[in-house]
């Protein structure tokens, strides 16, 4: 079925365009057509007059000239004209013969007026149905070029169509672009807005006068259809390319708002971009110029659809200078665009081998400093104009990831930084308990023991003074060594977490099963943040959860430590409350772990921790 749908051919439209169509039949056909007519006037008339003597029934016989004129051409009806005139004259003499010629004048006249006035009428509605016709063609291809695009195969068949419709002679008329072979047998009209050529449309070379009226007829329409046609394709385009493109950024900016790495942020910007934008190359470049010598540049993320030598990668460092869009925007910190072929340094050569064209850059701005650019290459001819505005914003979800990630390191340290100053606090204290307080006590005790032994026979209240005086430091003693292990446990220091663990597992009130796979010493600040988080847990547990049982398992696989602390009791811890979890989520934080908290009502609390380690540095350590 034709792409512009079927035009009627049954029914009044089809019955019309029939009748009224600009060619008429064969010679013979109207001649035959003509004289059966005749043939049967007489009959008629002659039945009737058997029926009413006096009248001569000429209007009987305008009736052959009536269907040959709306049928047939005009020297077809005016013989059939003459020859009803002759019929008409036959019946006529044989009633009347003194009326003959006066009556056939007045007939013919009659005939011949009919003749003009049904000829002309026949031209008008056949010049009607032929605009009908076009009408309905024009509006089912612009239907047709409204809704998709143009393409060949629509293109063929509304020029198969246009044919039909206009009557032209082979070869049949062909619609296509502007530079459409022509071939000796059409020629080439073109289609046009203003100055600008839109299309072609190839006609047969030969021509009738009525078939160059039509064409010339349909010719504005089709321009104008073309235009429409190629406004909707090109709004359709920007409407396509600028869905993508907010796709691509909206992906992007998910990626930064879940606060992903930088490294996957700068991998998916250039993989975005090249998807995108459908150009060949994109690189993300950071400024480098403290730690080295000379201000460079070095590659974070690349993308290229080709591969090979000349193309940029991942890792690679570039001397800052020349003229090249990386130099200009890392001195101006603006947008710039530069032709690949006019630039100089040391990625100039690379990028001209690789057959670049065109490159566009912009800065990525952090606090007012051009931390780095997003610059894009094609082979192609001038970039749109959005395109630095869409460079800008992808530019800006990477300053903000980067900035991001720069407060959390910061936040990560400080906070690491206050941990470990309150660790140190803490064993200076237990130090000093240790050093100072516990042995003075320790020597007091020792000297209450010696003045009780040399108390003199008889002096009972004075030994039973010193008895009590002995036990009070005694308690006080014990009280400082709890308190010094509560501060900090030296038996973590001395072992390690694992001896440390085993320690707090035989002090809990609750039973404890405990695991520990732990080969190596763990960097200090890490034990000490595993050690607190079972501490508390087993201190809260005793406290709150009713429990049975408590379950402890720590061991090292993957480069992590995993910590898991769960009883059976009753439920319904939460972080969130202001309790000492969430201090033990703080420190756990501060050495780059997690803390998860697991407690729904009546199913027990399970905590579980983990936490990177460190490359191993080949110092070894027991677990005890």
């Amino acid at each position: 079925m034709s792409v512009l749908g079927e035009f009627d051919k049954t029914g009044p439209n089809g019955v019309l365009t029939l009748v009224l169509r600009p060619s008429t039949p064969p010679l013979a056909c109207g001649i035959a057509l003509a004289g059966a007519l005749v043939v049967l006037e007489i009959l008629i008339v002659l039945l009737l007059k058997s029926i009413a003597p006096g009248n001569t029934f000429g209007a009987v016989f305008l009736f052959g000239v009536l269907v040959i004129s709306a049928l047939s051409g005009f020297g077809l009806a005016v013989a059939t004209s003459v020859a009803s005139a002759a019929a008409y004259a036959y019946i006529h003499v044989a009633e009347n013969s003194e009326s003959l010629v006066p009556a056939v004048l007045v007939f013919l006249v009659l005939a011949l007026l009919t003749n003009v006035l049904v000829g002309q009428s026949r031209l008008r509605a056949a010049e009607s149905d032929q605009r009908r016709r076009e009408a309905d063609l024009l509006a089912g291809l612009a239907r047709t070029l409204l809704r998709t695009p143009l393409s060949p195969d629509i293109l063929a068949d509304a020029g198969i169509q246009f044919s039909t419709v206009l009557e032209l002679p082979p070869p049949h008329a062909v619609l296509g672009p502007v530079d459409a072979p022509v071939g000796d047998d059409r020629q080439r009209i073109l289609l046009k807005e203003g100055n600008e050529s839109l299309g072609s449309l190839l006609v047969p070379a030969e021509l009738t006068s009525a078939d160059r009226r039509r064409v010339r007829r349909v010719v504005p329409a089709l321009e104008a259809l073309f235009a429409a046609a190629q406004d909707r394709e090109a709004l359709h385009l920007r409407t396509v390319t600028l869905a993508r493109r907010q796709a691509a950024l909206r992906r992007v900016a998910t990626r930064v708002a879940l606060r992903g790495e930088p490294v996957d942020v700068y991998e998916a910007v250039t993989r975005e971009l090249a998807e995108s934008l459908d150009v060949e190359h994109v690189s993300l470049v950071h400024y480098r110029s403290e730690q080295y010598e000379s201000e460079e540049y070095v590659v974070l993320a690349a993308r290229d659809d080709a591969s090979g030598p000349h193309c940029i990668v991942p890792g690679e460092r570039f001397a800052l200078g020349g003229h090249n869009i990386s130099t200009i925007v890392h001195a101006t910190g603006a947008a710039t665009e530069l032709d690949v072929n006019e630039a100089t340094g040391p990625v100039a050569a690379r990028l001209q081998a690789r057959g670049l064209l065109r490159g566009v850059g912009v800065p990525i701005d952090i606090d007012g400093v051009a931390w780095g650019a997003v610059i894009i290459g094609t082979t192609g001819g001038d970039p749109d104009l959005d395109l630095r505005e869409h460079l800008t914003d992808f530019a800006d979800l990477v300053a903000t990831a980067v900035y991001n990630s720069e407060t959390r390191l910061q936040l990560t340290r400080s906070r690491a930084r206050v941990v470990a100053a309150a660790d140190q606090a803490r064993r200076t204290i237990e130090r000093d308990l240790h050093d100072g307080a516990q042995q003075r006590i320790v020597s007091l005790g020792m000297e209450l023991r010696l003045a009780r032994i040399a108390a003199a026979e008889g002096s009972d209240e004075l030994r039973h003074t010193l008895d009590r005086g002995i036990e009070t430091l005694a308690q006080i003693h014990n009280d400082l060594r709890e308190l010094s292990r509560g501060i900090h446990p030296a038996i973590l220091s001395r072992g390690g977490l694992a001896p440390a663990l085993k320690t707090l597992a035989r002090r809990s009130p609750v039973p404890v099963s405990l695991t520990a796979t732990i080969p190596d010493r763990l960097p200090e600040s890490i034990e000490v943040a595993a050690y607190y988080v079972v501490a508390e847990a087993l201190t809260n547990t005793a406290k709150y959860a009713e429990a049975q049982s408590i379950t402890i398992s720590a061991s090292v696989s993957g480069g992590q430590l995993h910590l898991t602390v769960s009883d059976d009791g009753c439920g319904g811890a939460d972080m969130s409350a202001g309790s000492g979890l969430l201090g033990l989520h703080d420190r756990v934080a501060a050495v780059g772990g997690t803390l998860n908290v697991a407690s729904a009502d009546g199913e027990g609390t399970c905590l579980r921790v983990a936490v990177d380690l460190p490359a191993p540095t080949g110092r070894a350590g027991t677990t005890g």
